[in-house]
Order: C-alpha cells, then structure tokens, then sequence
C-alpha cells in the first residue's frame, strides 16, 4: 500500500508539472529526495509516469496531432511529385516542419545524456534550486514581455532553432520544459496561444525519445515491476495531465505566468537553503512518508 500511495503521488507530481512551468523533472528528484525513493524503481516508474503525460498531450491536442499527421503524409505526397514548396506552407505543414527543426537540436546532445540527468540523480538539491531560480527567471520575463502576433503560418527557422536551444537547457532538473520553449516562443514574437500549442506538440518526441532511454536503462538495471502501482501512476499521471494542460492554456491567455515564477523562486530560494544545511551537516531527519 505504501508503495501505491508513493506512486500515486508522485503521479500527481508528473502529471502537474510536466504542463505546469515549473519543470517536472525537478519535482520529481525532490520528491524522490524526501521519500528516499529507490534509485533503479525511480528509474522505471519515472518512464511509466512520462508516458502518462505523453497520453495527455494526445488527448488534448488530438485535433492539432491528427491534423500534423495528416500533413505529413502530404508532404510524403507532394514531394514525390514534385510539388513540395518551402514558401508555400500552410501552417499545421510550417509547425510540422519547425517542430522537426527544434527536436533535431535535442540529437547532438543524445551522448551527453547523463551530463544533464546527473544532478537530479545525487543526493544534492542545490542545483536543483538554482535551477527553479533559473525557470522562475524565464517565466516573469515572459509574462512582461510584449504579446507577439506570430502565428503556426509566420514562423521562422531562427524561431524553431531558438525554441529548440531553450528545450535543450530545460533537460537539466529544475528548469520547466513547458516554461522554457513557451518563453522562448514568446521571446520571439509567437502569439502565446501558438507558443503553448508548439510547446505541447514538441513535447511529444521529446517525451517519448528520452522515455525510449529510460526503459532501456530500466531493463539492464533489471528492476522489479510493480504491474498495479504503475498502472496507477500512469492512470493519474494522464488524467492529471489533462488537466494541467487546460489551465496552462487559460493561464496563457491570462498573462498570468508570474504566479508559477513566484512559485518557482520561493521553492529555487528553499532547496538553496535546504541543500547547505545539508551540506553543512545540520541533522535534518526527513524520514519517508511512505
């Protein structure tokens, strides 16, 4: 049972903060860091938890996801006839090929996998607080930042180039995917209802790329599966999900991204403070809940 409410929450965790800028990655290696959680189990149900979230980005974007499906396959069309025109996109076509450009950024740094998973991996949440710092940052200088009018049909390669730089720091714990590519879009003049829809839609390969790597590392690990606790996770983590993605969207449209840099500074400041205590050898006995 403990097991269960130990997944279940942590289910919560991802599915709210994978949407949520405020990065799950970071969330989850405290969590884990408090509940002192197994290493090789946090490993497999981490990947569990991630296609949790990969199912919510489907059913909430099946719409936009079917339409760039089906785009796909036109362009396979048009340029084996020959008729496929780089000036001449429409916009699910430009955001599938943008999408492309920005994900295609994430392949260099496929060796350097570990250089970005390791602080979440030690025992150390100082650099996870720097890291919150680091989010909290990019989210109040999106939210003052002037409204851009780009939509899907105006985006650029710079556009997708810089989105994807800024998908390449958010692999470190700390900083929010969903935070750092939406400022980035926004940053570049994307209307912030086209910056959430590309941030999601880029999730995507993202997500389902580094959890391909996760199983892979779970199985040489040769870890136990608890079949009912990730089922659980899983369940919760999408549904949840859902959820975070409608408010993120309302958010947006709100301006309202300040109150998550808020959130992210006063958590960023806590971890500081925590983690040099811990450093210092101060007895903080944080036994786990579960």
């Amino acid at each position: 049972m403990n097991n269960i409410i130990s997944t279940a929450i942590q289910g919560v965790i991802q599915g709210l903060t994978e949407f949520l800028p405020v990065s799950s990655s970071g969330h989850l290696s405290l969590a884990q860091h408090f509940m002192r959680t197994d290493a090789e189990s946090n490993l497999l149900l981490t990947v569990v938890l991630h296609m949790g979230t990969l199912l919510a980005v489907f059913i909430a974007f099946r719409r936009e996801i079917l339409e760039l499906i089906v785009e796909l396959f036109r362009v396979v069309g048009d340029i084996a006839r020959g008729r496929f025109t780089w000036s001449k996109m429409n916009g699910p076509r430009r955001m599938l090929f943008m999408a492309m450009i920005s994900t295609s950024l994430l392949i260099p740094i496929i060796p350097f996998k570990r250089f970005f998973e390791a602080p979440g991996l030690d025992n150390d949440i100082i650099f996870e607080g720097v890291a919150f710092l680091v989010t909290s940052a990019l989210l109040f200088l999106s939210d003052v930042a002037v409204s851009g009018a780009k939509e899907n049909t105006d985006m650029k390669v710079k556009d997708a180039v810089t989105v994807g730089v800024f998908q390449i720091f958010a692999l470190f714990p700390g900083i929010s995917r969903s935070g750092a590519t939406i400022s980035g879009g926004i940053f570049c003049g994307i209307s912030r209802k086209t910056a959430v829809t590309y941030s999601f839609i880029l999730g995507i390969p993202a997500i389902l790329g580094g959890g391909l790597f996760e199983i892979k590392d779970a199985v040489k690990s040769g870890v136990s599966v608890d079949i009912t606790a990730c089922a659980i996770g899983f369940v919760i983590a999408a549904a949840v999900g859902v959820l975070a993605i409608r408010l993120v969207q309302w958010l947006i449209k709100k301006e309202k991204f300040k109150v998550f840099g808020i959130y992210t500074m006063v958590l960023g400041l806590s971890c500081i403070i925590l983690g040099i205590f811990e450093r210092a050898g101060v007895v903080l006995q944080f036994k786990p809940i579960f």
